[in-house]
């Protein structure tokens, strides 16, 4: 093979003059490779388990941190954006600020993540620059980044190895199936449609308790995706081809009515239109078609679409034409009737893999189960320390005055450890918290509340220690708190099915 040589710019100490002849194509794969990596884990593909590209979780981790919960006022989008990219993101401004805008929109995600103030965009046109808008977390949020501050996940440096981030959210519901993703990166792509909460949360629920459930038996509770535009799905077929093996495809049609729009004239009223598709754009479409005469019978389109009323998009029918052909032609002819195509293609284990329902589910349970492990693990931990040091107060507090006494009359704290530890038959970390407490906290103790403390603190423990003792039990644990986010954030369906 040939080699070509290639200047490289010498280290400290080599001579300067000094040329390194290396393989150009070596290089290149090498590159390539590193870059192609970068794109697949770092930007472009979600996490199975909280469904999440890094620069999303970044986002929600970082207005968590900032205290921009949903009883916390908005603040400016160019703050959030500014503090993601300084410490998390260092990509860009807009890649960040177009991530936090699609988990703002209602008409992009099922279940908004951020609640936005001020204009977010629509289909048909982009939002405000980020120094317009404001933001701060939608309760559902909550739901994903809460308890990430109890050793429920793992964390890693940031870019420049000065701050820790998440590596996952704990995510309390299944957000990769909810809301969905879309992503570009080297050599593969992932695409997957929003569904409904109620469903995917029952579904999960099902496979909890039969770990064997068939596909479909999950199709039972998730029959299709729900995208929050609405609209019918008219071909069952690819949804079931998507759910079986992750891919596959399937038809979504606006919404249409035939009704009369003026007293002598019949019209088509269109409320819903697939999803990612907006008004405007089929208008338009439908004009160019009038034009060229290719549809016959139109007399006027009016688009009354807005943001307080919704879609709704008249199209008015001369007389003499049939409303029902012409609406089938909308459909053949325009964006009324799109095509979606479903690659789930998503992270496990840092591995790009394909997923189909079960599959995807399963990841979700997996990774929810270890959450509440680690999480329980975490608060009884804690629990058992404080109910050490209460003990000793306890035992402190009998002779409150022979404590101070000790204190007052040692010469140094190390004296006064060992004095306390002795008389009072009490652990190190028993005699340090005693000294570390100001004496008028000490003195105003109630033995009756450390009594009352002590109680719950062994309840806890002892309930923690029943939730840890089996596999079941936190699998009952993981399917409450599914049932309560359920309660909490489900919805409707919006997108029917054709029967």
């Amino acid at each position: 093979m040939a080699r070509t040589p290639k200047a490289v710019l010498p280290k400290a100490g080599e001579n300067p003059g000094k040329i390194v002849d290396i393989d150009v194509s070596q290089e290149m794969s090498d590159s390539f490779l590193e870059y192609a990596y970068s794109v697949i884990y770092s930007r472009a593909l979600p996490d199975a388990r909280d469904g999440l590209k890094p620069v999303q979780r970044r986002i929600l981790h970082q207005m968590f941190d900032m205290g921009l919960r949903p009883d916390k006022g908005h603040v400016k989008c160019a703050r959030v954006v500014g503090e993601v990219m300084g410490k998390l993101h260092p990509h860009g401004d807009g890649a960040i600020y177009d991530a936090a805008v699609r988990l703002a929109q209602p008409f992009t995600t099922r279940l908004p993540l951020i609640d936005g103030h001020g204009n977010f965009g629509s289909l048909d046109a982009g939002p405000a620059a980020m120094r317009y808008t404001e933001a701060r977390l939608a309760p559902a949020a909550m739901a994903m980044v809460d308890e990430a501050d109890e050793d429920t996940v793992d964390f890693g440096a940031n870019y420049d190895g000065q701050l820790l981030e998440p590596l996952v959210l704990p995510a309390a519901f299944p957000n990769l199936l909810v809301n969905g993703a879309t992503g570009i990166a080297v050599g593969m792509a992932t695409n997957m449609p929003p569904h409904n909460l109620g469903e995917v949360i029952a579904a999960t629920k099902h496979l909890i308790e039969n770990p064997k459930a068939t596909l479909k038996a999950l199709m039972k509770f998730v029959p299709a995706p729900d995208f929050p535009t609405g609209g019918q799905i008219v071909d069952l077929e690819g949804v079931a081809d998507a759910y079986s093996n992750g891919r596959g495809s399937f038809k979504v049609r606006a919404t249409a009515v035939i009704e009369k729009v003026t007293t002598r004239k019949q019209g088509i009223v269109i409320t819903e239109f697939p999803f990612n598709i907006g008004p405007e754009k089929v208008v338009e479409k439908i004009a160019d078609l009038v034009k060229a005469k290719k549809i016959l019978g139109i007399s006027d389109i009016v688009d009354l679409s807005d943001g307080q009323q919704g879609t709704k998009v008249v199209i008015e029918i001369k007389n003499g034409y049939e409303p029902e052909e012409i609406l089938e032609k909308l459909y053949k002819l325009t964006p009324m009737e799109d095509q979606f195509s479903v690659n789930a293609v998503a992270l496990v284990n840092g591995k790009p893999l394909t997923l189909g329902l079960k599959e995807l589910l399963q990841v979700f349970i997996d990774h929810r189960i270890e959450v509440v492990r680690r999480r329980s693990e975490f608060r009884k931990a804690k629990a058992q320390s404080r109910l050490t040091l209460v003990d000793g107060l306890l035992k402190a507090i009998i002779d409150i005055d022979k404590v101070i006494k000790i204190i007052r009359g040692s010469e140094d704290a190390a004296v006064a450890k060992d004095a306390l530890i002795k008389g009072f038959k009490l652990t190190e970390e028993q005699a340090n918290y005693i000294l570390d407490m100001p004496l008028r906290r000490l003195t105003k103790m109630s033995k009756l509340e450390l009594e009352t403390e002590q109680k719950e603190l062994t309840a806890t423990i002892t309930a923690l220690k029943k939730l840890l003792s089996s596999e079941e039990n936190i699998k009952a644990q993981v399917s409450a708190e599914l049932t309560e986010v359920s309660k909490n954030f489900a919805t409707p369906r919006r997108t029917r099915i054709a029967a």
